[in-house]
C-alpha cells in the first residue's frame, strides 16, 4: 500500500516522464529522442496543470460568491473531486483494484478485447470511488473490488469504441481514454445528439468553434469568448467591477494556453506513437493499440472549455429548481468541464447541443448525489478525509465529478445494496 501511495504522490508530472521514457525504450526509440520525448510530456503536463490550476483557482472564488449571492439552503455540500480521489485512494480495496485493473487489460489485451493499454494510473481513483462508496454500503472487500473493476471494464470498452471518433476531432493519433467519469456520459451524448438531430429549428442550429468563428469573426475566437463568459460569470457572482475584468483576461488565457500546452504534450506523445506504431506492426501485423490517456488532453477543446464555464450557473440553477434535490454544487462548479470532453465529439463540438447535454448530465449527477451522499458521506469518514474550511458544516457530502455519480457508478451502488 505505502508503495502505491509513493508512485502516486510523484504526481504525473513526474510519473509520466517516467512512463514515456520506458515505452520508448520497449518501442526501440534511441536514448536521445527518448529522452526528449519523456520530458515534452513532462513539460506538457506541468504545463496542462498550470493552466487548469490557473481556471480552477480563479473559478472557484466566483463559483463560491454565486453561491452565497443565491443564498442556497441545502444539505448535501459537493466537498470538490480531490475528496472523492482521498475516498478512491483511502480504502482498503486500493491493492486489489489497483493490481486487478492492470491485470484485467493485460488479460483484455492478450485476448484481443481491447485496444487500450491505460496507463492513465492517477485516474484510477474515479472508479475506485464507486468501489469505496460500495465498501461504505456493504463493508464487504470482494464486492467493492468486483464493483471498481466493472466499472474500470465499462470504461475501457467505451474508450475502445470512441477512439476512432476522439482522434478524429482532437486530431489525436493512437490514443484513448479510459476515463471512468467521462467515458460513462458518452451514451447521453449519443442520445440527446440523436434527440436533438430530430427536433426542427434546433437541428439547424450551428455553434461549433469553427463555425461560430467563420460568422462573427475575432468576435467568435476562443480569446474572445473566454473573456466574454469570464466577465459574465463575474457579474452572476456579484464581484467588484476590477475582479470582473480580472476574470475574463484569466478565463481568456486559460482558453489560449490550454490547447498550446496540449500540443506540447503531444509533440512527445508523437515520437513514441510513431515508433511503437512501426514495431507493433512488425510483431501484431493484425492488431492495433491505444496509449489510455486522461481527459485533460481533451478539455482545451474551444467548446468543450466554453460549454463547462456555461454549466457553472447551469448547475447552480438546477440544484434551486429540481424537487427533491438535495445536493449544493460548489467546489467541483470548476471541474464540470471534465464532464463532456469525450461526449462533445458526438455532439458536433456544437456549443448549444453541448450546453444542453451537460444541463442533463448534470441533473442526474445531482440527483444520484442525493441518491447516495449518506453513503458518500461514511465512505469520506471511513478514511478520514479533512475537508476544505468553506464546506465542514455540511451535514452530507457528495461530489459531482466523479465515479460514483455517473449513472454507471449509481447503478452498481444502488445494486450492492442488495448485498
Amino acid at each position: 500500500m505505502s508503495f502505491i501511495n509513493g508512485i502516486i504522490e510523484l504526481g504525473p508530472t513526474v510519473m509520466m516522464p517516467i512512463i514515456f521514457f520506458i515505452l520508448s525504450l520497449i518501442f526501440r526509440v534511441k536514448i536521445a529522442q527518448g529522452f526528449k520525448a519523456a520530458m515534452l510530456v513532462g513539460i506538457g503536463f506541468v504545463g496542462i496543470n498550470l493552466v487548469i490550476g490557473l481556471l480552477l483557482d480563479t473559478l472557484g472564488p466566483a463559483a463560491e460568491a454565486m453561491v452565497q449571492r443565491f443564498n442556497l439552503n441545502l444539505t448535501v455540500v459537493d466537498p470538490g473531486w480531490p475528496v472523492g480521489a482521498t475516498i478512491g485512494w483511502g480504502t482498503p480495496i486500493v491493492p486489489f483494484v489497483v493490481f486487478g485493473a492492470i491485470i484485467l487489460n493485460v488479460v483484455l489485451l492478450l485476448l484481443k478485447l481491447t485496444k487500450t493499454v491505460n496507463i492513465d494510473i492517477f485516474n484510477y481513483w474515479h472508479f475506485m470511488l464507486t468501489g469505496g462508496v460500495v465498501y461504505a454500503v456493504t463493508n464487504s472487500i470482494v464486492i467493492s473490488v468486483v464493483s471498481a473493476l466493472l466499472h474500470f471494464l465499462i470504461a475501457i470498452i467505451i474508450a475502445d469504441l470512441t477512439a476512432k471518433r476522439i482522434q478524429e476531432q482532437y486530431d489525436l493519433k493512437g490514443v484513448s481514454f479510459a476515463h471512468a467519469t467521462s467515458a460513462i456520459y458518452v451514451p447521453i451524448g449519443i442520445v440527446m445528439n440523436w434527440i436533438i438531430e430530430r427536433i426542427p429549428g434546433l437541428n439547424k442550429v450551428k455553434a461549433s468553434p469553427e463555425e461560430i468563428t467563420k460568422r462573427y469573426g475575432v468576435m467568435g475566437e476562443p480569446l474572445t469568448l473566454g473573456t466574454i463568459l469570464g466577465i459574465l460569470l463575474g457579474l452572476l457572482a456579484g464581484l467588484p467591477l476590477a475582479d470582473v475584468v480580472t476574470l475574463g483576461i484569466k478565463v481568456a488565457a486559460v482558453m489560449v494556453l490550454l490547447p498550446a500546452m496540449i500540443n506540447i504534450l503531444v509533440q512527445g506523445l508523437e515520437i513514441v506513437r510513431e515508433a511503437a506504431e512501426v514495431l507493433l506492426k512488425k510483431k501484431f501485423p493484425d492488431r492495433e493499440f491505444y496509449i489510455g490517456l486522461d481527459t485533460a488532453l481533451l478539455v482545451g477543446n474551444p467548446a468543450v472549455l466554453a460549454t463547462g464555464l456555461l454549466l457553472i450557473p447551469g448547475a447552480l440553477l438546477l440544484a434551486i429548481i429540481l424537487p427533491g434535490n438535495k445536493v449544493l454544487p460548489f467546489v467541483d462548479l470548476a471541474s464540470l468541464v471534465f464532464l463532456l470532453p469525450m461526449a462533445a465529439p458526438f455532439l458536433k463540438r456544437n456549443l448549444v447541443r453541448l450546453f444542453l447535454t451537460g444541463m442533463v448530465i448534470v441533473t442526474f449527477v445531482l440527483y444520484a448525489g442525493t441518491s447516495i451522499s449518506s453513503y458518500y458521506t461514511k465512505a469520506a469518514e471511513m478514511v478520514n478525509v479533512t475537508l476544505p474550511e468553506n464546506v465542514q458544516s455540511a451535514t452530507g457530502l457528495s461530489n459531482l465529478v466523479g465515479g460514483a455519480t455517473t449513472p454507471l457508478g449509481w447503478l452498481i451502488i444502488e445494486i450492492s445494496k442488495l448485498f
